[in-house]
């Protein structure tokens, strides 16, 4: 299951402090943002009230130059909204965008060191989530959050001072509208949508990951007869996310109502304070159209602060989310000063071995063993070791340990003689090449799936590779050769042609150490033995473990190690039985 922490969520000074840590918002950006959309919403207010005044004016055919000033005000507002608006839009963009940028590089730099072991707690479609819609949701906080509210309170307060000064009753009834709009308003707006603002980041990653697995399991669902039912969940996930969805939509409208009508009744409220105003003398008649009008102009910058604090409590629910990766527990503890490994052709050594998968530790009670302990392994070049045992007693978690994808608990683990715990884990599989049943092929050709190895290799050398992985004449025959697309996952191959096109990529990337994990996953059992003796034979001079669960013909191997529940309960040339 994923993990969400909403009670942090509402907390200002919880995960969104985290998430703006990571990824702080350029304050000279934020303050050039807000500066620009205030000069854009009050060249807007001002044009409305000039042309308001300039209208009235000529309507009593003064001397034309009487109207000058106002008519050149008038064309150097008009110009100035659009300048300062378009100016407003990039800076606050650029900002926007660069914060994103700066917090995906670091949520993906934090999956790095997690995968895989650390990655246990979160489904993929989930994940996929967290890393696009959440991180994307973190531009609303200055775009819908900061600087609608920061322009919305100047410009109201400017325009409340300018309406102040022609008449203060007219003053005081658009300050205490600007008041409802820009507190009461929100604050009513807030609790209609705090719950659905909530749920809609959670809701919609299930969605997401239903819809992930849906398509990765579909051949499976429909061998099965299982899609309908699936589809069901799926379309009941999607049910619901159409609920909060409008549940968000009714409190927003709800917002947008009350603001509009707060709007409305300030207007009538300049009237009914305006015209009496005017028949008393205290006001000139020309200005009542500017103290009606500037309640509708600046209306356009307060209603923005109503939306902003819904846009705040799905930036909060998002940052949770977030903070969740980021402060996911490392399954590897990485030395404060890494030591640099000694050159050497790849010598493995370890002694009382023992590790586990963090994921198991928050299952206790769970019928697989939850690691190995007190292993011995010696690794020289040319030497070939393997290690068998049923499913669950603990070979790929063996792998792991060696490769530091999770910590070990006891033991020695020396690498060229020199202490792989005391070196960086980067260096540490640097020296050990690693083809696993099911790698990963990428959609693309056979070419760039080769080079993820090494990017600079040259065509004779992924020749090569593929040669020594026994999978050249099957390129050759292809009509584009290299430039073959193999398609999603591999989909236009067969399970040994993927991995002898993932044993390839190992060998092109010259791992001295080469540890083969469970490498004929999938295939039937004549075809698994001459895949492992076509492997072994391919490792020519390099130091290889092999983990498998399938005991027969092991004459290639120099020593079998076999596992019962995370044990060694033998070791020996040969595998007596074969079960």
């Amino acid at each position: 299951m994923t993990r969400h922490r909403t009670g942090r969520s509402g907390r200002l000074g919880g995960p969104l402090t985290r998430v703006l840590a990571v990824a702080p918002l350029p304050r000279g950006r934020l303050v050039a943002g807000v500066a620009l959309g205030t000069l854009a919403q009050g060249s807007s207010v001002g044009l409305m009230a000039m042309s308001a005044w300039l209208i009235c004016r000529a309507a009593q055919h003064p001397p034309v130059f009487a109207l000058t000033l106002a008519v050149v005000s008038v064309r150097g507002l008009a110009i100035g909204r659009a300048v300062f608006r378009y100016l407003e839009r990039l800076v606050s963009h650029d900002l926007a965008f660069r914060q994103l940028a700066d917090l995906r590089v670091a949520v993906i730099d934090r999956l790095d060191p997690l995968a895989p072991a650390g990655l246990a707690a979160f489904r993929h479609g989930d994940l996929l989530s967290r890393v696009v819609a959440d991180v994307d949701a973190q531009q609303d906080l200055p775009l819908r959050v900061v600087e609608p509210a920061a322009v919305g309170t100047l410009v109201g307060a400017l325009s409340v001072a300018v309406t102040a000064l022609l008449l203060p009753a007219a003053g005081l009834v658009l300050f205490a509208a600007f008041a409802v709009a820009a507190i009461l308003v929100p604050l009513v707006t807030a609790v209609a949508a705090r719950q659905a603002d909530r749920r809609l980041a959670p809701v919609r990653a299930r969605l997401t990951a239903l819809v992930v697995e849906t398509l990765r399991a579909a051949p499976d669902l429909l061998a099965f007869g299982a899609d309908r039912r699936w589809l069901a969940g799926v379309e009941a996930a999607d049910a619901e996310l159409t609920g909060v969805a409008r549940s968000a939509g009714r409190a927003a409208g709800l917002g947008a109502g009350l603001s509009a009508l707060t709007g409305g009744l300030a207007v009538w409220g300049a009237l009914l304070v305006g015209i009496p105003a005017v028949r008393s003398g205290a006001l000139p008649g020309i200005e009542l159209a500017v103290v009606v009008l500037l309640p509708i102009a600046t209306w356009e910058a307060v209603s923005a602060i109503a939306p902003g604090l819904s846009a705040w409590h799905r930036v909060r629910s998002c940052a949770g989310r977030l903070v969740d990766v980021l402060e996911a527990p490392l399954p590897v503890t990485e030395p404060p000063s890494p030591r640099r490994l000694p050159t050497g052709s790849g010598q493995v050594l370890a002694r009382g071995l023992a590790a586990h998968w963090p994921a198991a530790a928050d299952a206790p009670g769970a019928e697989l063993p939850r690691g190995v302990a007190g292993v011995d392994l010696d690794l020289t070049p040319g030497r070939r070791v393997a290690v068998v045992g049923r499913t669950g007693a603990g070979k790929t978690t063996l792998v792991a340990a060696l490769l530091r994808f999770v910590d070990l608990d006891a033991g020695r683990y020396l690498l060229d003689g020199g202490d792989a715990l005391a070196s960086s884990s980067e260096e540490v599989r640097s020296r050990l090449g690693h083809v696993a049943g099911g790698a990963h092929i990428f959609d693309s050709t056979v070419r760039e799936n080769l080079r993820l190895a090494r990017p600079d290799a040259t065509d004779d050398e992924l020749w090569a590779a593929l040669r020594g992985a026994r999978l050249e004449p099957w390129v050759a025959s292809l009509p584009e050769g290299l430039d073959t697309e193999v398609g999603e996952g591999g989909a236009r191959m067969s399970g040994g042609e993927r991995t002898r096109l993932a044993l390839g990529r190992a060998l092109l990337a010259r791992r001295p150490v080469l540890l083969l994990d469970e490498p004929t996953l999938g295939v039937d059992g004549a075809t698994a033995d001459a895949l492992t003796a076509d492997l072994l034979t391919s490792c020519d001079d390099r130091a290889v473990l092999l983990v498998t669960h399938h005991f027969a013909d092991l004459a290639q191997v120099d020593e079998v190690v076999v596992l019962d529940d995370g044990h060694v309960i033998r070791r020996g040339a040969a595998v007596p039985g074969g079960t």
